[in-house]
């Protein structure tokens, strides 16, 4: 895999995914160890309780778990349960890592982790080989669009770093990748306790030339400041920007305004998912159930003070010229627009305690907006091993599916491949309020 250089000190988010015991958190936290990122006390505190649990290793005798394992429940069990956000650097670049999961009920994390993720870092225990949950991780990936997998075979050296089982390894998650259509994934052998290619290259594999894990994430394209231009032209460079907040008055003390403009000040704060915008640009406003409003925008407003023009995925305040009822959760969008629909397509990862059947009723939360929802019809199953849509009648937990959704008010939706951010939606329990799957519009 090719890999262009990046510039210095920009910001790259991954997530960590893979079955249970493949040695997510000791992989985290040789990262974190090998790159300095962890404080003076914090590793005290790890060599302590290291020490008292007689553990060994090349680390100076740390669990390297540890450093990520933050839940009383965790260490005790010594797995992973919550989605652990860890952050550090390197001389090239800073990360944001998500460590997620491993246990099947837990894969619901793992969608939370790898959502906003610039890339995947997917373990494989090399004595086991690619396994259901390793499949199911791929899926999630492809589904959610993922840009980037990197596959680090673990516990190489629990086999005496042996090529050809790595090559056998690296082969099926080849297969499945282009299955799955993933054109972005790297296999790397590591030992995440020996640190064998996670920072340093090893001396164990000399038939491996390819970087390291650390060198991989290094050089990896993201979504940061130097690549906003890029990402600005998503869609022919259509505006989206959903509205998440209205501020009046009391917010506006930054903006610099006189007390007239003071006095009449109405602002939408939110992200630019996608796009640009400029003062005196033309946009549209679409509201769910209601039809669309034309307007300019008259300023663009920040904590440190006016622009002239933003690009995604800043978050700013506009000021429109005329006044017009936004509310939360209301799309601001310019060039191809978006067709509100009150009937689709989606792709769900379920992720509800209890199975999903037709008739339904639900929440479907898009952006900031939030309407009702009833499920009309399941279309079929992704089955892992075949790893194509099936005939099912039910969704039940961790299931990825297709079903047809009809909503009490139309939504701007869009085709999640054409748009990451407006293409996606939550559903959700309208009783308690819990979130029942993550969505993507086919």
């Amino acid at each position: 895999m090719t890999t262009p250089t990046v510039p210095h000190g920009t910001l790259f988010r991954f997530a960590t995914a893979g079955s249970v015991d493949d040695g997510k958190s000791t992989l985290v936290g040789r990262l974190l160890h090998d790159s300095k990122a962890i404080l003076a006390d914090t590793l005290d505190a790890v060599a302590r309780t290291s020490a008292d649990r007689g553990f060994g290793g090349e680390a100076g005798g740390l669990d390297l778990a540890l450093l990520t394992d933050g839940l009383r429940a965790e260490r005790e069990q010594g797995i992973t349960i919550d989605v652990a956000y860890r952050y550090f650097a390197t001389d090239k670049r800073t990360f944001i890592l998500a460590d997620c999961p491993g246990h099947v009920q837990y894969t619901k994390n793992t969608v939370t982790g790898a959502s906003t993720a610039d890339a995947v870092v997917l373990l494989v225990d090399a004595r086991h080989g690619v396994l259901e949950q390793t499949r199911r991780h791929l899926s999630v990936a492809a589904l959610l669009r993922v840009p980037h997998v990197v596959v680090a075979v673990n516990k190489i050296d629990l086999i005496g770093y042996a090529q050809d089982r790595f090559a056998e390894i690296s082969g099926a998650i080849e297969a499945i990748a282009a299955e799955l259509g993933l054109e972005s994934v790297a296999s790397i052998p590591v030992s995440a306790l020996e640190g064998d290619n996670v920072v340093h290259r090893s001396e164990h594999t000399p038939w491996y030339a390819g970087p390291t894990l650390v060198q991989i994430l290094e050089t990896l394209p993201g979504l940061d400041a130097a690549e906003a231009a890029e990402h600005a032209t998503e869609a022919g460079g259509s505006l989206r920007f959903p509205v998440q907040y209205v501020i009046r008055p009391q917010g506006a003390l930054a903006a610099g305004l006189d007390e007239e403009e003071y006095r009449d000040y109405r602002g939408y704060a939110g992200q630019l998912a996608s796009g640009h915008v400029g003062v005196g640009d033309t946009v549209s406003i679409i509201a769910p159930g209601q039809g669309r409003r034309t307007t300019t925008v008259a300023g663009i407003d920040t904590a440190d003070g006016p622009l002239q023009r933003a690009i995604a995925p800043a978050s700013v305040t506009l000021r429109l010229a005329e006044d017009i009822d936004i509310a939360r959760g209301d799309l601001i969008a310019s060039g191809f627009l978006p067709t509100s629909t009150d009937a689709f397509t989606a792709r769900l990862a379920w992720l509800g305690a209890h199975a999903l059947r037709p008739g339904a009723r639900v929440l479907i939360k898009h952006g900031a907006a939030t309407v009702k929802g009833l499920v009309t019809a399941i279309n079929g199953r992704l089955d892992l091993d075949s790893l194509e849509i099936g005939e099912a009648e039910t969704l039940e937990l961790n299931d990825i599916g297709e079903v047809g959704l009809k909503l009490a008010a139309p939504l701007p939706l869009e085709p999640y491949a054409a748009h990451r951010r407006t293409g996606a939606f939550l559903v959700i329990d309208p009783q308690d309020g819990n979130t029942l799957a993550a969505g993507l519009v086919a």
